[in-house]
């Protein structure tokens, strides 16, 4: 890893063991870390690389950073973007009149065209930090949006929920859910897999499975059926154990992966092949992926 600044060297975890088969992190937010306080997209995905992480997918919340994640998709071929309004961005959007989100989400609608763009996200709703019934409303008219944005473009959709579980569900199913809809960072419950199995949604598992508090979460990976699981770090985030609270990277996806296969009890080979099936069904191939044999 190339220092700059050695405080910030050693907050980074070591590489860990390269997984067995190639896998992906289909949810991270490289624009955070990139620049001189922190790593460069090229060293992120050179050290996903030795992990045997083959590609990742970079996520915008608003306009500026949804535009780094298509130019940044653009540069290096082991990276794909998604595009959208965050949901806690919509109301600050909508504060200039609800022309102004519209405004924004369109020009979210002209990036979804590129073709380094694979998903409209993250999109949703989160009642944690935006709990004022005004400002809920712009999000759920973003939400709607973003879901017919998804559909018209034929995107995947990778949904934020926090606290808003029904009216997640409920939103999907009366604007109708796009053939591809991913919970991103899954935080529901078995009972929420379950209906998410049933209707054919994929749940994406962060580090947070892998934290002492989330039995919730194990039981709900437990019931979900191999083919809707995916993974992801939503880094600079969630870091796993047992580097919880250091910051995280798509070169740290092994962790995860490791810690679901062995809640599994499934063989690790098998297991993460499944799951970048999953990730290449859901969002098509990444391309110049360099990956190590392990």
């Amino acid at each position: 890893m190339q220092e700059h600044g050695q405080s910030r060297v050693l907050a980074y975890p070591d590489v860990p063991e390269p997984l067995p088969v190639v896998c992906y992190d289909n949810h991270t937010h490289l624009e955070i870390e990139d620049g001189e306080e922190g790593l460069t997209v090229a060293e992120h995905l050179d050290l996903a690389a030795r992990a045997n992480i083959g590609g990742a997918i970079t996520v915008g919340g608003d306009v500026p950073s949804s535009r780094w994640c298509v130019h940044a998709a653009e540069q290096d071929a082991r990276l794909l973007a998604a595009v959208a309004i965050h949901p806690n961005e919509a109301p600050r959007y909508a504060a200039d009149g609800r022309a102004a989100l519209d405004a924004a989400i369109d020009e979210i609608d002209a990036m979804a065209a590129h073709p380094r763009v694979r998903a409209i996200g993250e999109t949703g709703l989160d009642y944690f930090r935006t709990p004022d019934v005004a400002d809920q409303r712009a999000q759920h008219h973003s939400f709607e949006r973003h879901i017919a944005l998804a559909k018209s473009h034929g995107l995947a959709m990778q949904i934020h929920d926090r606290d808003a579980h029904d009216d997640v569900i409920a939103t999907l199913r009366a604007q109708g859910a796009p053939d591809v809809t991913v919970f991103h960072c899954f935080s529901g419950d078995a009972d929420m897999a379950r209906i998410a199995a049933d209707e054919g949604w994929y749940l994406s598992f962060a580090g947070t499975v892998t934290f002492k508090n989330a039995a919730g979460l194990r039981e709900a990976l437990a019931v979900t059926p191999r083919e809707r699981i995916l993974v992801e770090t939503d880094a600079p985030f969630l870091t796993p154990v047992p580097f919880r609270g250091r910051p995280n990277a798509p070169y740290l996806v092994p962790l995860t992966v490791r810690f679901m296969a062995e809640q599994l009890g499934a063989d690790l080979a098998e297991f993460t092949a499944d799951v970048a099936a999953n990730t290449l069904r859901a969002y098509g191939p990444f391309d110049g992926i360099g990956v190590v044999t392990a």
